[in-house]
C-alpha cells in the first residue's frame, strides 16, 4: 500500500510539474473555476432575495450543499484528472503502454493528468463550507466534528469513484470524448441543491441509481439532523464502498474489452 501510494504521489507530481510550465494558464484556469463557483452563490443568493426557505432549507444551509459538491469536484479534478482523458487514451490505443507498467493501470488513468482548475473549485469549497456551516443550525461535539470528517472523505471518495465508473462507459461507447460520462456530469449538478425540490423520478436517480446525492445532499442532512434525511445520510460510507466497488468492476469489464491501437 505505501509502494503504490508512494508512486502514484510521484506520478501526480510529474504531471503537476509539468502543468506548472505554463504559470499564466495556472492563474486563468484557477480564477475561472473560483469564478464560476461564486457566480453560481451569487446566483443562490438572488433566489433567497425573494424567498425566506428553498422547501425549508435556509440559505446557508443550501450553500453547504452546494460547497460540498464544489469540494468534491475539485479534489476530482485536481487528483484524479486522468478519469477524464480515458476516453481519448482508448481512442488512440494509449492504454498499452499502461498495461504494460507493473501499477494498476486504473490507478495510472486516474493520476495521467492534474486538472488545475480544481485548485480553484477546492478553495472555494473550502471556503463555502466553512461560512455554510458556521451560519448553520448545527449542534457542534467531538463526535459531530469526526462524523462530518467521514461524511466529507465518504462523499469525495463516491464523486471520485462516479467519475470512473461513468468514464468508464467509453469502452462500449467509442469515441474522443467520453460523452456518457459529461452526460451525467451534467445531471450530477442537480445535487448542489436540496433534491426534494426535484419530481420523485428524479430524487430515485440521483439519490439511488446514481448516488449524487450522497456527495451533497445526504451528509449535510445528518448535520443538521433532518429526520428520515439523516438517517438515510449515515449510510454514506457504505454508499462509499459500495461506489469504488462497483466503479472497479466497471473499469475491469471496460478493460477487458479493450483492443488497442491495432499497430
Amino acid at each position: 500500500m505505501r509502494r503504490t501510494v508512494r508512486l502514484y504521489r510521484r506520478l501526480l507530481g510529474a504531471h503537476l510539474r509539468a502543468a506548472l510550465q505554463y504559470e499564466a494558464d495556472f492563474w486563468i484556469m484557477i480564477g475561472a473555476a473560483a469564478l464560476t463557483q461564486v457566480i453560481g452563490v451569487v446566483f443562490l443568493g438572488a433566489i433567497f432575495a425573494k424567498i425566506p426557505e428553498l422547501h425549508g432549507w435556509a440559505f446557508w444551509e443550501v450553500v453547504t450543499v452546494y460547497a460540498m459538491v464544489s469540494i468534491g469536484e475539485g479534489v476530482g479534478s485536481l487528483f484524479f484528472e486522468g478519469t477524464w482523458r480515458l476516453a481519448r487514451r482508448i481512442n488512440l490505443g494509449e492504454l498499452d503502454y499502461l498495461l504494460v507498467r507493473p501499477y494498476p493501470v486504473a490507478l495510472q488513468v486516474m493520476g495521467s493528468d492534474v486538472g488545475l482548475h480544481g485548485a480553484g473549485n477546492l478553495v472555494v469549497g473550502g471556503v463555502l463550507l466553512g461560512l455554510g456551516v458556521a451560519n448553520s443550525r448545527i449542534e457542534w461535539s467531538l463526535g459531530t466534528v469526526a462524523l462530518g470528517v467521514l461524511l466529507l472523505i465518504s462523499a469525495i471518495v463516491i464523486k471520485t469513484a462516479i467519475s470512473l465508473g461513468t468514464n468508464s462507459g467509453s469502452f462500449w461507447i467509442a469515441g474522443p470524448v467520453s460523452v456518457f460520462g459529461y452526460a451525467l456530469h451534467q445531471v450530477g449538478d442537480l445535487a448542489r441543491y436540496p433534491i426534494t425540490i426535484y419530481a420523485l423520478g428524479v430524487r430515485l436517480f440521483i439519490g439511488v441509481v446514481v448516488p449524487f446525492a450522497f456527495v451533497s445532499f445526504f451528509p449535510v442532512a445528518v448535520l443538521l439532523d433532518r429526520g428520515d434525511q439523516a438517517k438515510l445520510g449515515l449510510l454514506t460510507p457504505i454508499v462509499a464502498v459500495y461506489c469504488v466497488v462497483a466503479a472497479w468492476w466497471v473499469f475491469r469489464r471496460g478493460l477487458r474489452r479493450y483492443e488497442s491501437a491495432g499497430n
